[in-house]
């Protein structure tokens, strides 16, 4: 799969690194192991961040910052990062979607970067393009019905968009029948060795709870 990051993207973010971790996988709908691990770690997130000092982590910051640049307010369509920290330090329980899903979810708390989580057969074309939302442009948000990405940053495959940070899409979102997936980081902070560090954990999670081998992992910029 090709990635290419747009010109505007590119303009807007000059550190802008992203990772890819591709794999073989096998899901399942619940994961008691895995959850002690996310269970464990809310706990400790809790004692040491707060929702003001949530925006000040790297790759929250970054995204928030692009999100501004490309004309949308980061406050009305959070990062999905930063929505599951503030979940989190508002006493509320994080969803439990599927093994795969949670995962992912779990990747992004620990690193802060928002990371769209696809089912990797469900991409239409060997090209995905990294760029900004259009007026009108049709978006399905997963669970969330249709979302306005006008000025978002956003993931395209052959036939439209594919992810946001704020949200995947419904069309190619990753579920219990998921073989293989295709997990985006996006590092608009530009931390090389954190966006690595974030696509090794994931590797990690992924032969602890996937029956995975951890698959491959590149970068694009």
């Amino acid at each position: 799969m090709n990635i290419i990051v747009s010109e505007p993207i590119k303009t807007l973010c000059l550190n802008f690194i992203g990772a890819v971790v591709e794999a073989k996988v096998k899901n399942s709908k619940y994961n008691t192991d895995l959850w002690g691990e996310i269970i464990s770690f809310c706990d400790k997130f809790k004692t040491e961040y707060t929702i003001d000092s949530i925006k000040q982590i790297s790759g929250i910051k970054a995204t928030r910052m692009v999100y501004r640049e490309c004309g949308k307010d980061p406050s009305r369509y959070r990062p999905a990062a930063e929505a599951l920290m503030r979940r989190i330090l508002n006493g509320k329980e994080l969803y439990k979607i599927d093994t795969l899903v949670d995962l992912i979810n779990m990747a992004s708390l620990v690193y802060g970067y928002s990371i769209g989580g696809f089912d990797s057969d469900k991409i239409a074309g060997d090209t995905i393009t990294l760029g900004v939302g259009k007026s009108g442009e049709p978006y399905v948000g997963i669970g969330r019905g249709s979302i306005n990405i006008e000025d978002l940053p956003v993931y395209r495959d052959k036939y439209g968009g594919i992810g946001t940070p704020t949200s995947d899409n419904e069309r190619t979102k990753m579920t219990i029948e998921t073989t293989h997936i295709f997990a985006v980081i996006n590092g608009y902070d530009g931390n090389i060795e954190t966006v690595k560090a974030n696509a090794e954990f994931i590797q990690r999670l992924l032969i602890k709870y996937a029956f995975s081998d951890g698959g491959n992992v590149s970068y694009f910029k």
